[in-house]
């Protein structure tokens, strides 16, 4: 039996390959036919460029359907798909090149210079282009290919796709993500948001990172359903798209600008049957603004680059604003103590998953790899989190965003929500910042609204705010007034700047 993923997905193409699978803003459409035809071509082209399986093709690209269909290529070739965030630049591009050393770089027409240089210098023997609009070099040379191609036999455990974390301490690290990985965790989430015949999906994401590419695509094709294929994320296109969709997903700032659209609301989600949540924490007061507005509750769920999706709510039962829900099906979780014991109910402790959806390791990191592993398999996430009274799970927040104050430790999150619930708050950031006699200080960062209770708020305001609701080490003794929290591509609020920024230790 081939376990390549692209011969799961394929095998659940519609048999008419008439029927849709991408449509865009234009109204043209990429039928399953077109994909397998395309895809094939471009596996042939990779394959006549000497390419062996197992090489790693790199791909810097705005999203395109043939930029989906280079993905799908690779693994029907036996290659291992390293898709690059659009942004990243020389540095990054220098480190990723050279640590992954691709056969094949595709890149954006403008940067061809710059990616010849520093293939030249990895030693990457091919560099081609393809542009925002699907066209350069590469379609030019996969177009006279042959449009047919036998998928490459590939095991579980062989390689699919290495994705690199963002680097927000350290050296950036390369997750290796197997064929059977990807499988898993599509087959899992397929079967547990109950995908079912007629679905439309309304794709906004970005499809370099594991929530677009894999989350949506894998779960849309392994369905053999359409999907809404938009470059980027337009609130109001989205209200005018919605009506003939069924699935959204999203990151929290997708809900948030929803909820500003004065068209949104329950008309606009008459036929949505599912509203997906991730990559970043949804705040309570979006959860229940949105289910008000629209009438909808937002299912949110838990995952990571290393391991695709670790936990969701439920798509039948009570879906808990601030959780994300319990373990899926095959991935054990466990919430441990600083000498690795189980939490009770209500304590943090650190997440530690087990599974099949569970990476490989890290590439050329054997050593990073063991450390991040316990002796019985369990990948620690550097998560913090806590079970509730019916296991759901609480994410805290990362821990090396945990604050220490005079050896006391304090979760970030229950300060934010604090703040984020006082009127004329958008949003907050708490950090810890070097302090002489606490070695850090619990430091907030805070987005005020555009109205008046916004403008009346004040450093000292939300500090007397605090006091009284929480003891005293947890307080902040700083606070920033800033117009916006520094995000990546993902939505997730980059705390590590915040802390460069503010620090040295600050003179107030």
């Amino acid at each position: 039996m081939n376990q390549n993923l692209y011969s799961l997905l394929s095998a659940h193409f519609p048999k008419s390959p008439a029927a849709p699978c991408m449509i865009l803003p234009d109204g043209r459409v990429w039928t399953y036919g077109d994909i397998e035809r395309a895809s094939a071509r471009m596996a042939n082209l990779i394959a006549a460029l000497g390419l062996r399986p197992g090489d790693r093709v790199a791909a810097q690209v705005e999203k395109t359907p043939e930029a989906l269909v280079l993905y799908l290529a690779c693994l029907r070739a036996g290659m291992v798909f390293l898709p690059l965030n659009p942004a990243y630049q020389r540095h990054e591009l220098e480190y990723f090149l050279g640590d992954a050393t691709p056969g094949l770089f595709v890149c954006r027409p403008p940067m061809r210079a710059l990616a010849d240089e520093l293939a030249l210098v990895a030693g990457v023997p091919h560099v081609l282009e393809l542009d925002d609009d699907g066209r350069g070099s590469l379609i030019t040379a996969a177009t006279p290919q042959p449009d047919g191609f036998s998928t490459v036999q590939r095991d579980a455990t062989d390689l699919a796709a290495i994705l690199y974390t963002s680097g927000t301490t350290g050296r950036s690290k390369g997750a290796m993500l197997s064929h059977g990985n990807l499988a898993h965790n599509a087959e899992i989430l397929h079967a547990y948001w109950h995908f079912q015949p007629g679905d439309v999906l309304l794709h906004m994401l970005p499809t370099f990172h594991v929530h677009g590419l894999f989350v949506a695509c894998h779960t849309t094709l392994l369905n053999g359903s359409a999907m809404f294929f938009e470059p980027k994320f337009d609130a109001a296109r989205a209200v005018k798209l919605m009506p003939e969709s069924t699935v959204f997903m999203g990151v929290p700032t997708y809900y948030v600008r929803l909820l500003l659209e004065p068209a949104f609301g329950r008309e606009t989600c008459r036929n949505i049957r599912l509203f997906v949540s991730g990559s970043a924490p949804l705040l309570k007061e979006t959860f229940d603004e949105f289910k008000t507005r629209s009438g909808h509750t937002i299912l949110e769920r838990y995952g990571m680059t290393e391991g695709g999706m670790f936990t969701s709510n439920p798509y039948d039962g009570e879906r808990r604003g601030g959780t994300v829900g319990h373990p899926l099906p095959g991935t054990a979780i466990r919430i441990v103590g600083a000498d690795g014991t189980a939490v009770r109910t209500g304590i943090v402790g650190s997440i530690q998953v087990k599974g099949d959806n569970v990476f490989v390791g890290y590439w050329g990191m054997p050593e990073k790899t063991r450390e991040e592993f316990t002796a019985d398999g369990f990948f620690k996430t550097g998560d913090m989190g806590s079970w509730d009274e019916a296991f759901y799970i609480t994410i805290s927040g990362r821990s090396k965003d945990l604050v220490i104050t005079g050896g006391l430790n304090v979760y970030p999150k229950e300060i934010e929500e604090l703040i984020d619930a006082m009127p004329g708050v958008v949003e907050s950031a708490v950090i810890g910042l070097p302090h002489p006699d606490f070695g850090e200080a619990v430091s907030a960062v805070v987005v005020r609204q555009k109205n008046p209770a916004g403008a009346a708020l004040t450093e000292a305001a939300i500090i007397s705010a605090i006091k009284g609701q929480l003891a005293n080490f947890k307080v902040p003794k700083w606070v920033y007034l800033v117009d916006q929290l520094p995000r990546n591509a993902m939505g997730k609020v980059q705390k590590n700047i915040l802390r460069q920024h503010y620090s040295p230790m600050p003179s107030q």
